[in-house]
């Protein structure tokens, strides 16, 4: 069964970090480009950063850049997204989300072909 797992989500007060990370089994993640995306009670899910399948280029989202790092550690077929800084508007149920793309980071949710079933992050004093 193909599967996307997330894990390292928790509660952490403002200013903290988090990482999270997604494990792919049984396909090699590092054929894909991976997304996290991140969801807030009554808010679409957002794009938040991707990595391209070869550890080259990477996006992040405006309200993250300078505060969250997205990365692959391809021989533990594993994607990272390392989180500081952490603001209460962070708070969501973080996804990670795995593309056939060839090079491009969709911003459609549709366009990914694997999910995970998310991970809590709550920001909160």
């Amino acid at each position: 069964q193909v599967q996307l797992e997330e894990s390292g989500g928790g509660l952490v007060q403002p200013g903290g970090s988090l990482r999270l990370s997604c494990v792919a089994s049984p396909f090699r993640l590092d054929d894909y480009e991976v997304g996290w995306f991140r969801q807030a009670p009554g808010k679409d899910r957002e794009r938040v950063s991707c990595i391209s399948s070869r550890s080259g280029p990477t996006y992040y989202a405006d309200s993250v850049k300078g505060r969250f790092t997205i990365s692959r550690d391809n021989a533990k077929n594993t994607v990272y997204l390392q989180m500081n800084s952490l603001k209460p508007e962070d708070t969501a149920v973080y996804y990670c989300a795995a593309a056939s793309t060839g090079g491009y980071f969709p911003q459609s949710i549709h366009e990914y072909d694997y999910w995970g079933q998310g991970t809590q992050v709550t920001v909160s004093s």
